[in-house]
């Protein structure tokens, strides 16, 4: 990430140096999950769409750890590894969003919520700017070479309540509770950053 692009890094001396954690990325381009891949303090597991796992780039992304998952369907095999994760004491890496979008937080799927309720985990909010401000020259799909790209990392939080519960409506309060953190991480990260 570094060669190809110049990025910013604010906040990671926030990020827990050991233990489980859930790294929630906002995703408005194609490029966010590497570059916090490149970026991070530690290493990273990402859940990809499955739809990524083909040919050499499918080898490359396990071998690297990050783990395939069916956004159509209840995906027991990537629950079952990204839990596995967060109980070996790594860090997962969520785009709460489900999909590239705004990167605004506007909309959180459950996913995030089960996986920070279930393991106990805390949840570290991370925003990336400048990533779809402009297209490259070069290859149309990515940031132009050697602009700036800044990688915000807020401080950690828990999402439940202390209780364990994994009922719906303890769900669906942790998911609000996490909205309300990651939007006002992403006003901090652009009010820091000038973006």
């Amino acid at each position: 990430m570094y060669g190809l692009w110049r990025p910013r890094v604010l906040g990671a001396w926030q990020v827990p140096a050991s233990g489980p954690l859930i790294f929630a990325v906002n995703h408005s381009h194609n490029v966010d999950g590497p570059m916090v891949m490149g970026v991070a303090p530690r290493p990273v597991h990402f859940l990809i769409k499955k739809e990524a796992f083909v040919g050499p780039l499918g080898s490359f992304l396990t071998g690297i750890g990050q783990l395939p998952v069916d956004r159509h369907s209840a995906d027991r095999t990537a629950i079952t590894r990204a839990l596995g994760v967060l109980e070996q004491g790594g860090a997962l890496g969520i785009f709460p969003e489900g999909t590239r979008g705004e990167g605004d937080f506007a909309s959180l799927r459950a996913g995030l919520a089960y996986f920070a309720v279930r393991s106990g985990a805390p949840i570290v909010p991370v925003a990336v700017l400048g990533s779809s401000e402009r297209r490259g020259r070069l290859i149309k799909g990515l940031p132009p070479l050697r602009s700036r790209v800044d990688v915000v990392f807020g401080e950690p939080f828990e999402a439940g309540d202390g209780s364990g519960r994994r009922t719906r409506r303890a769900l669906d309060t942790a998911t609000e509770h996490i909205q309300k953190q990651l939007a006002d991480h992403l006003e901090n990260a652009r009010r820091r950053t000038g973006r």
